[in-house]
């Protein structure tokens, strides 16, 4: 008998891929930006929206989309204007958040349901129908702004001063990411919850570092792996009867590891392989030691920063 037979498990499913497409799709751009912690600090602010929404007996969505939007953004323009560094405003943001959102969780215990196991650690079957279509609007969204916008992204990411000199409005596309981040946490937060969304939005993106070169080839297996990871996790935490947010989490680890432990026995096995050579002595001799070795005309050299095409495109091209 199959699980999915039933209503809440589907819907499980649908949440956990939304999850699992859209974290890694964003959570690339923090990577690449040595960030990749943001979502934590976010996911701790977010839990203050939801204590707001419980004791207001608000939708917690809701509340908590608000909050991370508003604590993203505080948090990315104390980083802009340099008033304290990103790693003070990320643990003031951290530890205010989970203290707000116990706070007024346990203010609101006696008038409404203030359990935050849900929100802390995802609760996918027991999302709603409407639930599952906010989910899938704010996931949509998020996925569009990832995408289409992609080469700009890209270059403030990768290089900020450059992609400033380059005329792009760096300061607006640093907010949108900012606000992006912050409406993805919540997306998963019914998923694998506040405290492991972090986690999706870095492993598969890891994962995915460990196969393809390319920034973009990477974004869309990051995007695989975490559509995977999702849909395997809710199987067997339907056949097993375990978490659901934590077992999501421990299968994308463990395809990390498959994927980290492959491609090395693969370079290995590429090592000890003999190599032949690719010119006769003669012909070395004649090519003289200039050209020998040297890289053909248009080729990119080996070692080269990844997707440098991302950045040209930024610069050739500003966001209408």
């Amino acid at each position: 008998m199959s699980i999915f037979q039933y209503d809440f498990m589907i819907r499980a499913l649908i949440a956990a891929l939304i999850t699992g497409a859209t974290a890694p799709t964003l959570g690339i751009y923090l990577v690449q930006r040595r960030m990749s912690l943001i979502g934590d600090g976010v996911g701790h602010i977010a839990l203050t929206g939801v204590g707001v929404g419980l004791l207001t007996r608000q939708s917690p969505v809701v509340t908590a989309v608000l909050v991370a939007i508003a604590g993203a953004v505080v948090v990315e323009l104390i980083r802009q204007r340099g008033r304290a560094s990103g790693d003070i405003a990320l643990a003031i943001i951290f530890y205010g958040g989970i203290s707000g959102g116990v706070f007024l969780a346990s203010l609101a215990a006696g008038r409404a349901n203030a359990n935050l196991a849900a929100y802390l650690f995802g609760s996918p079957l027991s999302a709603s129908r409407e639930d599952v279509i906010v989910m899938a609007v704010l996931g949509g969204a998020v996925l569009l702004f990832a995408v289409l916008l992609r080469p700009w992204l890209f270059a403030i990411c990768h290089d900020e001063e450059y992609a400033r000199v380059s005329g792009l409005p760096v300061r607006t596309l640093n907010l949108l990411l900012a606000v992006s981040t912050a409406v993805t946490v919540t997306v998963a937060m019914r998923a694998v919850g506040l405290l492991l969304v972090s986690a999706l939005m870095v492993i598969p993106v890891a994962a995915a570092q460990q196969i393809a070169r390319g920034f973009k080839a990477t974004m869309h297996i990051a995007m695989l792996f975490g559509l995977a990871a999702a849909a395997l996790g809710i199987w067997i935490s339907g056949t097993r009867d375990t978490a659901p947010g934590a077992t999501i989490v421990l299968v994308a680890i463990a395809g990390f590891l498959i994927a980290a432990i492959g491609t090395g026995a693969l370079r290995s096995a590429r090592r000890a392989r003999p190599q032949m050579p690719a010119t006769t002595p003669a012909e070395s001799a004649l090519a003289g030691p200039a050209t020998a070795g040297a890289t053909p005309p248009g080729a990119v050299p080996r070692g080269t920063a990844f997707d440098a095409d991302e950045t040209k495109g930024a610069a050739g091209r500003r966001p209408g």
